[in-house]
Formats: structure tokens, sequence, C-alpha cells
């Protein structure tokens, strides 16, 4: 398969002003998130000989509209003081963003959002004020902020909004969160969705990969032109009937297509085929987005775009709205996320590049909660708690506005969660054999340092008489029923035969006796 692939790639436009430089030593990352080991390790490297060789410090670079962080192995440029990321250097690539989109339209935070009542907006947050947070040989973390008054009132949200990028040393790769403020007099809103993205250039990245077995050769942005494409039901779902690549013609490509569950949703990206690089958006944690681990985000799409969904209401309408009222004073931290880069050096192919990002996200996730965030609003990992108990449950799903944690219980119902931000939490789980998601009576207060064992903590759901009868097993899958194939004029050929049957919907059907 990654023989025809190549082949493939071979027939692409051609890279024109593309530039790799082969000094460019082979890289692994010693100390994936900076977790808690010494500086010493971080500044070491691997050449292609392999000798051991400094990195080189982290250096910050202020211009006059931007700011480039550099480490010698990745260098990003953002504007200032919007904050926008408008150029990614890599492996001797000069920018890995689209270089024919403007600099607004390549990697930005954005939201959508709007007045109780209201239209919804979309914005790319952009700056008003910049600051170096942190500068030194190890590391650099840069804010981009946005502060909201009542003049803004109707034209922005009522948050103060403060975006973050950190470059470690070492790192193949950078980070971003950002800190949403919501003070108690300010007027009440709600989110749709908040999200980071970035727009690769598509004379490079045209091969996707979300899963070890979803990846494919995608169409280009240009595919999805009048002309060169049918529309279907909905814009973003089409028919390629004109494709660059005459392989793809006929199929159907729909970004909803390539959602994922939470659960599974901790890498993807895309992989440039000349030169072997890959970009990748890895996502250690799931304490900061909503709704649980069987809520599907979207991923990677064509564009080429790559993002980190942190709230959404897709596949769930404004029963996920976040609303924040009048006089309810709010804050959230989203993320940090780490923006993944990898080549393959000689001998090694393109496979490589997605096995060393699932490697990568693993280390990420071993070292969450990370240590090097220079923010109060980010708790470390010696100021949270930790709980266990015993519950009736094998999953979780809820829906909140501010942080969530979810585990697997184990066979014997019971489980652990470990590093919890400190608050009051309420309990939720979801019980097999039972519909809905059900609130234990059960207040969690998490402190910094504690470890609660809560006991058991026992549901009975509550029922009209007894079960008459029942189809299907309410475990948000569709896999004990029959999914026909689609018809063959609207096939993606991803899903060819494909291991999983995926149905965005599931249904469970359930009467109870009425006794009076």
């Amino acid at each position: 398969m990654w023989t025809r692939l190549q082949s493939l790639a071979g027939s692409l436009r051609d890279l024109g002003g593309c530039t790799r430089h082969n000094s460019v030593a082979a890289f692994t990352c010693q100390n994936p998130g900076g977790g808690d080991s010494d500086n010493s390790q971080r500044a070491l490297r691997v050449d292609k000989g392999g000798r051991t060789m400094p990195f080189q410090a982290v250096r910050l670079y202020i211009q006059d509209h931007h700011v480039v962080m550099d480490n010698g192995t990745v260098q990003v440029t953002l504007s200032k003081p919007a904050g926008l990321v408008t150029g990614i250097r890599y492996d001797g690539i000069d920018n890995l963003l689209e270089v024919l989109n403007r600099e607004t339209n390549r990697g930005y935070w954005d939201l959508h959002w709007n007045p109780p009542g209201g239209k919804g907006i979309f914005d790319v947050i952009s700056g008003t004020s910049f600051r170096v947070v942190v500068e030194n040989d190890e590391q650099v973390e840069l804010s981009f902020t946005r502060m909201w008054d009542s003049l803004l009132e109707g034209k922005y949200i009522p948050l103060n909004i403060d975006k973050r990028f950190i470059l470690l040393r070492g790192s193949s790769g950078f980070y971003s969160y950002a800190i949403y403020k919501h003070l108690q007099e300010w007027p009440g809103f709600d989110i749709g969705e908040t999200r980071i993205t970035f727009k690769l250039r598509k004379d490079m990245f045209q091969y996707m990969a979300i899963a070890d077995n979803r990846q494919r050769l995608m169409p280009l942005p240009d595919d999805l032109l009048p002309g060169r494409c049918q529309t279907l039901a909905y814009p973003e779902a089409v028919i390629l009937v004109n494709p660059e690549l005459p392989e793809l013609t006929g199929e159907v490509d729909d970004k909803y297509q390539y959602s994922c569950e939470n659960k599974d949703n901790q890498v993807h990206g895309w992989i440039c085929f000349k030169p072997l690089v890959g970009f990748w958006q890895i996502t250690p944690s799931d304490e900061f987005r909503t709704a649980g681990p069987l809520k599907q985000n979207l991923t990677s799409h064509v564009g080429p775009t790559t993002l980190a969904m942190f709230h959404s209401s897709h596949y769930a309408g404004k029963d996920l709205v976040l609303s924040i009222s009048p006089g309810e004073p709010w804050k959230k931290v989203f993320g940090p996320v780490f923006n993944y880069l990898n080549s393959a050096s000689n001998g090694e192919d393109a496979p490589f590049l997605w096995e060393d990002a699932k490697m990568q996200m693993m280390a990420e996730v071993q070292s969450w909660p990370y240590s090097f965030p220079v923010s109060e609003d980010f708790q470390k990992s010696e100021e949270r708690g930790n709980v266990c108990g015993r519950l009736l449950v094998k999953d979780r799903n809820i829906k909140c506005k501010d942080y969530q944690f979810w585990t697997r219980a184990d066979e014997n119902a019971y489980f652990s969660i470990k590093s919890i931000c400190t608050g009051d939490y309420n309990l939720y789980a979801w019980v097999p054999g039972f519909l809905g998601d059900y609130r234990f009576d059960a207040i969690v207060n998490i402190i910094s340092g504690c470890d609660m064992d809560m006991g058991d903590l026992v549901y009975e759901p509550p029922r009209d008489g007894p079960t008459l009868w029942e189809i299907g097993i309410p475990d948000r899958s569709a896999a004990e029923f029959y999914i026909p194939d689609p018809d063959p004029k609207f096939m993606n050929n991803l899903y060819a035969n494909h291991p999983d049957r995926f149905s965005a919907v599931w249904f469970v059907g359930q009467i109870c006796r009425y006794v009076p």
C-alpha cells in the first residue's frame, strides 16, 4: 500500500521552492512534555553518526510586527500582538503552513459564540497586547492577550483571553494553551465551539492519518471548488467529479466522516512525502474537553487542516452549548496541546512517521500534567488531588463547562482518577443496561494533595415496572446492529470493507410496564 501511495505522491504537483538541509540531525525527543527530567537531559541530542551533541538553546527574536521562537530544530513565527502563527520552519522547509493564505488564516485560536438569544459570531482570536512570560536557554513562553470591557459588548465575547505559546529546548514541536476568564459583572454568552487550527501547505501535505485503520491520500482543497465537485445534502459533503488525482474520482469527501471519539482523539495529522515530514496534533489530556469520552469531535480534514477541538456542540446541538450567565464568574484553561513535527531519516519511510507520532503521544500523556507552563491558572501535579471508589459502571460520560475527569472501572467496578484539579465535582456515571447519564448523590471536593476514597457508590435507576421488551444495548455503539454499505454512488473508499461499521447514530428502545 505504501509503495502505491509513494508512487502516487511522485505524480503530485512539483514542490517548487521547498528546500531541505542535509545537515539537520535525526531527532528523538528525550524529555517529551518537559516532565520532571532535569535540563541536562533535554540539552542533549544524538546526531546521525550516533554522537551525543548539545541542543541549541532556545532563542527569542522580537521584531516590529512578529516574534520568532527558535530552538534549532523548529522555528515558530507569530504575529505581534495578535498571536497568530504565521510560520513554522522545520527540517529546512521554510514554512509548513499555507503560504498562499493570509497570515490570519494559517494558525490560530478561534471560537463561535453568541449573546444569549443572539446571532452566532465566528471569531479568530487576535491579541491586543504581547508580553514575554519566560525567556531563558531552556524555555520561551509568550502571552498574547485580549481584554474585554463594556465598550466591546456585542462585538467580542465577554472574556479576557490569554493565548500562550511555549517552545522548549530540544523539543521537536511547540505547545499552546489558552486561559478564558469571565468576570461576575459581565454579560452572559453561549459558546458553540472553540479550538486551535493549523492550515498546512497543500502542495506538500496530502496524506492524512487519524488512526491505524483510518489513513488515506486526501483530495486537495481545490477539488472542493465548483466544477471539480458536486455538493450533496450540505456544503461539507461533496462527490469528487474532477479531482487533481484521477484515482479519487467518484468518491465522497465530508470532513465529518473523519470525526473521532474523545477517548481515541489523541493524535492525528498529515504526512508530506517529499521530503518525509509529519505534522501532528497531540492532545495529552481530556480534562479540558467537554461531553465525555464518547463525544465525537472533528480531527484533520481537507485543507490540509488539523485542529484540536476543546469544546463543540457537533452531533449534539444546544444541549452541549456552553452557557455562562450574567453574574457568573468563570475561568477555564484549555490545553496545553502539543504540535509535534517529525521526519524520516535514511532507511526509514512514511509509516515510521505515524508510529513515531503515536509514541510521542504516549510520552506526552505520561507527562501530564505538565510541569513547565508558567501560569497560576494551570495546576501542576503537586497542586492536584486523587479520588477512588467503587461503582457498578464501566465508563463515564459527562457534560460540563468546567473540567472533567473520567476513567474506566475495572472488572470489579473499582475506579481511580489521578491528578484532578482542585474544586467541587458532581460524580456522573454511565450505567450499562440503562439509558441516560446518572449523577450520583455525591459531591466530590478535591483539595490539593488529597487522596480520597469514596467507598461503594450505588445507583438504582428509577423504573416504573418490569421491562416488557428491549432492543439494542445502551453502550453508545451500534455494534450489534447491521449497518448496510452506502449506495456505491456515495462512497468514501476509506470505509470500504472497514472493520468498524461507523455510524453517528445509535438506537435503543425500551418499554416498562405501567404499574398504577
